[in-house]
């Protein structure tokens, strides 16, 4: 029984070191606390604007660590370069959200206008540390120029979709409109009709001619 015990253990440790190893690379860029707020954000617009805020906080510290004077206690040009490659990470699960609720009809207009206002400014930001190198910039200046190309890429998909969602959702809510005011018109009508019937009947009344159903 040992035998077949020891087997089965070590198949499944087989098993699961892979989904481990993919674990500690998502860590690697995510904390917890992140992970967690973005598998709660299932609004569409909202899980957008997660990865926007998550981008910034890294974008934020590449932009400190570089003002940071050096010191040999830290390697301050590997982590810069970590925190544009973190950024790249994000911004690729960024695109990859907004294609799957393309896909799949989901409403990020309001996300993706918030996306349109923010990627112009980060782009300076990094143009600007391109323009302007430091003592790491060598270490970093590779993904730095990935980053400024990832972030284009994704500000023109982003004005893509927009587009298309508001044509489609605009003609959604147009034809909601038109159901509506149709739906008021019948129910004006029915009520007129309503009250003309009843006009008829008072008359017919006043004149002693009976209803229908006192008729019956």
């Amino acid at each position: 029984m040992g035998r077949p015990n020891r087997f089965l253990v070590l198949s499944l440790l087989a098993l699961l070191l892979p989904l481990a190893h993919l674990r500690a690379q998502k860590g690697d860029f995510l904390s917890q606390e992140e992970e967690d707020k973005l598998r709660e954000a299932q609004d569409p617009s909202e899980r957008i604007e997660i990865y926007l805020d998550l981008i910034q906080d890294r974008l934020t510290r590449f932009n400190d660590f570089r003002a940071r004077p050096a010191d040999p206690k830290y390697d301050n040009a590997a982590f810069t370069e970590k925190l544009l490659d973190h950024a790249i990470q994000l911004n690729d699960e960024l695109k990859n959200w907004i294609e799957f609720q393309s896909a799949h009809q989901g409403d990020m207009r309001k996300g993706l206008r918030k996306l349109l206002a923010w990627c112009p400014k980060q782009l300076q930001e990094l143009q600007h540390a391109q323009e302007t190198p430091d003592a790491y910039a060598p270490t970093y200046r590779s993904t730095l120029r990935d980053a400024i190309d990832d972030l284009n890429d994704t500000l023109d998909g982003a004005t893509k979709v927009l587009a298309e969602q508001e044509k489609k959702f605009g003609e959604l809510k147009r034809q909601e409109k038109e159901e509506k005011q149709i739906s008021r018109q019948r129910a004006k009508e029915e009520k007129r009709q309503t009250k003309k019937e009843e006009k008829l009947r008072k008359a017919q009344r006043r004149k002693g001619v009976p209803a229908d159903s006192e008729e019956n």
